[in-house]
């Protein structure tokens, strides 16, 4: 059981904790909205690149038809602890279209190539804007670490 004693991070901490979360984690919640059908909020794998998370779904889901009408989406990791959301804007490309990089680095993390399904895929890009990470009451002051794209110090 982890410890729930919580001492405050600078604002550079939580931007390296929230990049090491980042880099290792697997799965992220992803929240989009259907102008006639509300909001929908799913769990995929993920992967971080450095600059944006990439993720992939069937192309025909809820998910991929709410990202290519409406792309400004939500994401936030699987722990109420930690709490890290990133908002930004999806960028779909179909997965026999992504470029190689994008595409060996899911299969090294995940064993899975979406391209090889009978079902199309398609990848899901976001670069967040906006990034805030906290862990509980006493971080809430200062919780955005990430802002118009740039980390803050």
């Amino acid at each position: 059981m982890r410890d729930t004693k919580i001492i405050r991070r600078t604002t550079a901490q939580r931007r390296r904790d929230t990049l090491e979360r980042l880099g290792s984690e697997r799965d992220i919640w992803v929240s989009t909205a259907h102008p006639d059908h509300g909001p929908h909020q799913v769990p995929l794998w993920f992967r971080w690149d450095g600059r944006a998370v990439w993720m992939c779904t069937g192309a025909n889901s809820a998910t991929a038809r709410n990202a290519a009408a409406e792309p400004r989406v939500r994401l936030a990791l699987p722990d109420a602890l930690d709490v890290v959301l990133l908002q930004g804007e999806a960028t779909c490309h179909p997965a026999r279209e992504v470029p190689q990089d994008p595409v060996e680095a899911y299969l090294a993390k995940f064993g899975w190539d979406p391209r090889t399904e009978e079902a199309p895929h398609l990848y899901l890009r976001v670069v967040p804007r906006t990034v805030r990470a906290w862990r509980g009451v006493p971080e809430l002051r200062g919780r955005v670490v990430m802002r118009d794209g740039a980390w803050l110090e």
